[in-house]
């Protein structure tokens, strides 16, 4: 990961091809996007100051409103693009797993739940519900928790089930702490989800687990 955060260096360019922004710092691609204000050179050294004082890309936009209207240099306009650009990820991952469609590999979908689950501060219990050929039905967030742990009812995993006419499921939650080892608690629920869904003829086909870059799945260490 690029981690120059000087923000020196070339201006940012508009109207770059793929391979031009591939060889940007971090500084200069974001200040093409906020360069509103103060001019290229100043937003790509806005930027560099920003990326230092939140530790870095994934810090900064994880941050609140609060946080980033209180620095220097960040006004109405740009708070509104750096807010808008974790939400602009999460959708262009979430094309990993289009509805109506069959989950094309594992990948996909760790790559799916993690841009929607990696950066929260609570624990979000989630399900992907698919049709008897694996194809994408609906995806869930059933149950929200705190930072140590979620509240799961296997009830309403089934029921949602039931009204959208699963046939098979994947669950899916993050660690906040950013460690995707499996808990006891979580070998627990799996066993008890996986028992409740066969009771109406639905597989549980994976639990995975979401941290910080990594996601761990229950199908591949044998606990399902």
């Amino acid at each position: 990961m690029d981690t120059d955060f000087s923000g020196r260096g070339r201006p940012p360019r508009a109207g770059l091809p793929e391979l031009a922004a591939a060889s940007l710092s971090e500084a200069e691609l974001l200040g093409i996007l906020i360069q509103r204000g103060s001019g290229r050179d100043g937003a790509v050294a806005l930027s560099g100051r920003l990326l230092a004082r939140f530790g870095g890309l994934r810090k900064l936009l994880a941050a609140s409103s609060r946080e980033l209207a209180a620095e220097k240099g960040i006004g109405a306009a740009r708070l509104a693009v750096l807010k808008a650009l974790p939400e602009l990820a999460r959708r262009y991952y979430e094309q990993a797993l289009p509805t109506g469609q069959p989950i094309r590999s594992p990948a996909d979908t760790a790559a799916f739940l993690m841009a929607r689950l990696r950066d929260l501060p609570h624990e979000l219990f989630c399900c992907i519900y698919l049709d008897n050929r694996h194809r994408i039905i609906s995806f869930e967030e059933l149950f929200r928790g705190t930072i140590d742990g979620t509240s799961v009812y296997p009830r309403e995993v089934v029921k949602q089930a039931l009204s959208v006419n699963a046939a098979a499921v994947i669950l899916a939650h993050n660690h906040p702490s950013g460690v995707a080892e499996p808990s006891q608690a979580d070998e627990r629920i799996t066993r008890r989800l996986k028992a409740a869904l066969e009771l109406v003829d639905i597989r549980l086909l994976d639990h995975l687990v979401i941290g910080d870059g990594i996601s761990t799945s229950l199908a591949s260490r044998g606990m399902l």
